[in-house]
């Protein structure tokens, strides 16, 4: 008898969803450099200054959700006609998504902020309740509105209407409740074993209080976030070149970005908002279905690490 208990899915399990110990160099460069210049008192709360910051949480954010349809194709076999339906839906979705923010912008501000609570509390895998996730991962958003709660405000209202300062309100009311839930996950994280990422995170949440909201949100986004994410997508499609892997993720990127442009620009109503309330709005349409396709496939996962074995009976010939 022959057993196939799942073997490269109980490797990649003992780092609970490829979200372990892992902060780059990068990011203390870039918690550094954001730190000094606060010292230093740069205006990075300028103009000039704001539409960089939402540049690099674009550029740097959104390849991290170019390999959806490649994990898919990896997780379950799929013909050409079942991938184009795929392809389909997901493309759908993200249009659906899109079109929310032009027509009843209040409405996709909410659900975007719900999205990100709950994506972002996938890093906190230590918290056993999911609502303990979702208070932690929207924290990130909790501690922007402590430190600069009219700037969120205004960027709520830029991104749909003038009605959304309610909800930056509803936000800075819940905010300590969210940050103490996130430094139990601090501490928990630290007690594990995690020690970088714990005060990695720990950094980062005192810099999300005293950077201007995109500084602080790109900091977090393209360098705490993002390349935890990525470096899990690498270890699953590990036959894929890294040309390919750059190409891909370049590739889908610059497609996202052109079909956000092509949407305004096709809009009935001709009302653009500033350029950073569009980044966030562009980058909560594609999160949408990134998020929901990533719950399904870790689904899926556990579903197999939890299955019990496999057993093959293996024949024998009767002289």
């Amino acid at each position: 008898m022959a057993t196939a208990p799942y073997p490269e899915l109980l490797a990649k399990r003992r780092v609970p969803q490829g979200r372990g110990d892992i902060v780059y160099p990068a990011y203390w460069l870039a918690a550094a450099a954001l730190g000094l210049a606060t010292v230093l008192g740069v205006r990075l709360d300028a103009s000039g200054a704001v539409t960089l910051a939402s540049i690099v949480f674009i550029g740097g954010g959104l390849p991290h959700g170019a390999y959806d349809i490649a994990l898919l194709r990896r997780a379950v076999t799929l013909d050409r006609a079942t991938l184009m339906l795929a392809v389909t839906g997901y493309a759908i979705i993200t249009l659906l998504m899109a079109l929310l923010w032009m027509i009843v912008p209040l409405v996709a501000l909410m659900l975007f902020l719900a999205v990100a609570a709950v994506h972002f509390g996938e890093d906190w895998q230590m918290l056993d309740e999911p609502l303990l996730r979702c208070a932690a991962g929207a924290a990130v958003i909790a501690a922007a509105t402590i430190g600069h709660p009219a700037e969120v405000s205004t960027l709520f209202t830029m991104m749909s209407d003038p009605r959304a300062s309610v909800i930056a309100q509803i936000i800075t009311a819940a905010a300590p409740v969210a940050l103490l839930v996130t430094a139990a996950g601090v501490l928990l994280a630290w007690r594990d074993g995690s020690r970088g990422w714990a005060a990695a995170m720990a950094l980062c949440f005192v810099l999300l209080i005293v950077l201007p909201p995109v500084w602080g949100f790109a900091l977090f986004f393209v360098f705490l976030h993002s390349p935890r994410h990525l470096a899990q997508t690498r270890v699953a499609l590990n036959d894929m070149s890294l040309t390919r892997w750059l190409t891909t993720g370049a590739a889908l990127s610059l497609l996202a970005i052109f079909g956000w442009l092509a949407m305004r620009w096709l809009a009935p109503a001709r009302i653009d908002p500033p350029f950073v309330a569009q980044a966030f709005q562009m980058l909560a349409s594609v999160a949408v279905p990134h998020l929901l396709l990533s719950r399904w496939l870790q689904r899926r996962l556990d579903r197999a690490i939890h299955a019990p074995p496999i057993i093959f009976q293996e024949k024998t010939a009767c002289a």
